[in-house]
């Protein structure tokens, strides 16, 4: 009573949960319940006991038995020399290399990106659960065991059904057989093909055993939802490993196999057919009673398909590790979307986590007022801005014609390329390692990477490399400059007449107050009358920026594009104490068995003394910690470290810009539209629409890597000396305003205060004037 319960249990679940017909797949000869045919009775008079027992009878039964045996014999030889041809061959049977994903791990152990044709991860046989395994050969081919690659009960059941019902009802398909079909032919369903699954089935349980035959099964069959294979599917389901799949997890996605479309389209169908391959579990002894009835009652719980599932953790970086990888295929002879590479990245997911938050809040805070804006310029200016942009992008002259035709596409557009971008690259400075990357507003609309593939004018950001070259030449962070209008002729003839961001001017100014207030008027003096533009480029050049520098005075207030990546490099030479290390994204490619491909080397040199490298991070922490310093806003956000930072803003505010460091990590933050015509208005500068984000960053990825406060470690070469503020010699008692400042020991000031002397001076009254 307890069996005919269950099987119609069984019946009735078969029944609810069966799919609509689909091409013959994976597991499309899974029996289906058929609904037993009743066979008429014969009337005609049936044999006594006597005659049947008669040696004739039982001679001509044998006769017809050896010639139906010597039939399916010849059959079977002549069927494998004719089809032999179309064999796959003795080597191809003997290797096997499914097309495996290629993974990318950041560099704290995550998966952070696959590239792949076939989403695929091959599990050995010793990892697999036997759940997985039991929920399989319970459910796809429970004679396994007893079989040489053709189930030959399962065979002439199938045959007899298939001959009541004259139609291909049931299939007989065995575990080997499927992985036949799918590993060396098309899903046709013709005779022939069937004849060729049957001889390659054999020959595959000659050449493997079983247990790499169900290893290679659960490795290359489709699940659903760009899942091949069941560690793939385990991850894209349920967010797990194999290893950790429960009970109905497992019978779960061992049921997907029969139709995998149909049962991830319908969840109560997926469900249902979780229960039958429970019930057949519990039937072949692989279960208890107790673990079935549990297991059948507990719904799974599939994760939803996330964005990240689809784009990565850090798209723009694990795209342009992709981009590396192709140019890297063609040397070490690989394919990276099917030969199963592991590629261990430079990223830390920690640091990545709180670019993508900083990112984020930055947008809702400052970001959505100029999208706006963008966006109703982009708009009024449809008819002369929208055509540069559409042809940039490939679109044809007839379709840009249609598109500015239709004010429903026009308002599209505008919001489109309206849109203001920005980008956040912070590397590690001792080693150049790329910690974290965010290249625009959403990497499945906008491609562009704003890290790696755009030239900006740097705006005030340049002005280091300036102020480098001086104090590399001798000058101490004392010299004093005349902070008052200068001319500068440009290329054209042109007069230009450079202004402070707040228009003010002054005396003479020590060069850290100039950075520190990014002070344009000496900055463009230290240009004319110090350092040469010709130095400034070749230290540039030094420290890493590969651009091209137009040698003029102009490039003191950064008017030559940079790349964002190339500057925060460059600025990572003063936390590394003069060393630039190039940047990189790679630190090593493995095969599939874990043998080392291709090993990053990292790229060292010594471009600043380390004594002119601390003395620019000690005149740049000015800028964060004055009250009048252009970086303070980042002070806001939550950052409380020892930094060196620098604000920029390019004219017309087209670009706005922060960039800083301690000595661990580097960070820039641009911001601007893609587009010349917008501007982001002289209410957001560098310090105002830049900061935030930085401030944020930095704040939160220290905390989140565990990293400990430092400062900037002073080296020997490098002296604290207390001077007077007016004249920046040797401090004396009679001097007002005394301050600490490093200086060079090469270079050190050793005469007292000339200024403030002690002695009292006189002076004769002149005439006309008075005190």
């Amino acid at each position: 009573m307890l069996r005919r319960k269950r099987e119609s249990e069984e019946s009735e679940l078969n029944n609810q949960s069966n799919p609509p017909a689909e091409s013959e797949s994976s597991n499309g000869d899974e029996p289906i319940t058929v609904t037993q045919a009743r066979i008429p009775v014969n009337h005609r008079k049936k044999l006594s006991r006597d005659q049947f027992n008669q040696p004739g009878v039982w001679k001509v039964a044998f006769k017809i038995f050896l010639s139906m045996v010597s039939i399916v014999l010849l059959g079977i030889i002549v069927s494998a020399w004719y089809f032999s041809s179309d064999l796959p061959s003795i080597e191809q049977l003997e290797v096997y290399e499914p097309k495996l994903s290629t993974k990318v791990y950041s560099v704290d152990g995550k998966v952070i990106k696959e590239f792949y044709k076939e989403r695929r991860t091959r599990v050995p046989f010793n990892e697999l659960p036997m759940n997985v395994v039991h929920a399989l050969l319970a459910t796809e081919d429970k004679r396994f065991y007893d079989h040489w690659g053709v189930d030959m009960i399962r065979f002439v059941k199938a045959a007899m059904v298939n001959t009541i019902a004259m139609s291909s009802k049931e299939g007989f398909s065995s575990l080997t057989q499927q992985l036949a079909r799918n590993l060396y032919f098309d899903a046709e369903k013709t005779l022939a093909r069937k004849f060729k699954e049957v001889l390659t089935a054999i020959q595959i349980e000659r050449r493997y055993s079983k247990q790499e035959i169900i290893e290679m099964y659960l490795t290359h069959m489709y699940f659903g939802n760009e899942a091949f294979g069941i560690q793939s599917a385990s991850r894209i389901f349920f967010d797990k490993d194999v290893q950790e799949l429960s009970l109905e997890e497992s019978a779960y996605l061992i049921g997907l196999l029969q139709a995998p479309s149909y049962y991830t389209r319908n969840a109560d169908a997926g469900e249902r057919r979780k229960k039958i391959v429970l019930r057949r579990m519990f039937d072949e002894g692989f279960i208890t009673e107790k673990e079935f009835n549990e297991a059948k009652n507990k719904p799974v719980v599939i994760r939803p398909r996330r964005q990240e599932d689809v784009v990565g953790i850090a798209p723009y970086f694990t795209e342009y590790v992709r981009k590396q990888l192709e140019d890297l295929q063609e040397e070490l002879r690989v394919n990276i979307y099917e030969d199963g590479l592991v590629v261990h990245t430079t990223l830390d997911s920690r640091a990545q986590a709180a670019a993508e938050g900083a990112y984020q809040e930055s947008v809702k805070e400052k970001f959505l007022n100029l999208d706006a804006f963008g966006a109703k310029v982009m708009k009024a200016n449809a008819q002369s801005f929208l055509p540069k942009y559409l042809q940039r992008d490939g679109v044809e002259q007839d379709a840009i014609k249609k598109l500015l035709a239709d004010p429903k596409s026009v308002d599209s557009l505008a919001k489109f390329y309206g849109i203001v971008q920005s980008s956040l690259i912070a590397l590690d400075p001792t080693n150049g390692h790329i910690l974290a990357m965010v290249g625009g507003r959403d990497f499945t609309k906008y491609k562009l990477n704003h890290v790696t593939q755009i030239k900006r004018q740097p705006g005030s950001t340049f002005k280091p490399f300036l102020y480098t070259a001086a104090i590399d030449n001798g000058y101490s962070p004392t010299f004093k400059l005349l902070n008052q209008d200068v001319v500068l002729i440009m290329d054209n003839g042109d007069r230009w007449t450079p202004q402070n961001y707040d228009g003010n001017r002054g005396g003479p100014t020590s060069l850290r107050e100039a950075l520190a207030r990014s002070l344009n008027l000496v900055a463009v003096r230290l240009m004319q009358e110090v350092v040469p533009p010709s130095q400034v480029v070749s230290y540039a050049g030094k420290m890493g920026i590969t651009t091209p520098l137009q040698p003029v005075d102009a490039l003191a207030l950064g008017v030559s594009d940079v790349i964002p990546l190339e500057m925060a490099s460059a600025y990572g030479v003063f936390a590394n104490k003069g060393i630039r290390v190039e940047p990189t994204a790679i630190l090593k490619i493995e095969d599939k068995d874990g043998n080392i491909l291709w090993q990053y080397v990292p790229k060292t040199k010594e471009v600043l003394g380390a004594e002119t490298a601390y003395i620019m991070s000690e005149m740049m922490k000015s800028s964060i910690d004055w009250e009048r310093g252009t970086g303070r806003w980042a002070r806001k956000y939550g950052f409380e470290r020892p930094a060196g930072v620098k604000t920029g803003t390019t004219q017309k505010w087209s670009d706005g810009w922060y960039i800083g460091f301690t000595p661990q990590i580097v960070a820039a933050v641009w911001v601007g539209y893609d587009t010349y015509e917008l501007n982001l208005s002289s209410k957001n500068p560098g310090e105002v629409i830049a900061a935030p984000m930085w401030g944020r960053f930095m704040a939160r990825a220290h905390d989140a890597m565990q990293l400990p406060v430092e400062d900037f470690e002073m080296p020997p070469g490098v002296v604290r000396l207390e001077v007077c503020q007016e004249s920046g010699l040797l401090a004396n008692t009679a001097c007002p305003t005394k301050i600490k400042e490093v200086f060079n020991a090469k270079y050190q000031p050793t005469d007292p205060c000339n200024i403030h002397t002690g002695k009292i001076k006189t002076t004769k009254k002149k005439k006309g004037v008075g005190f």
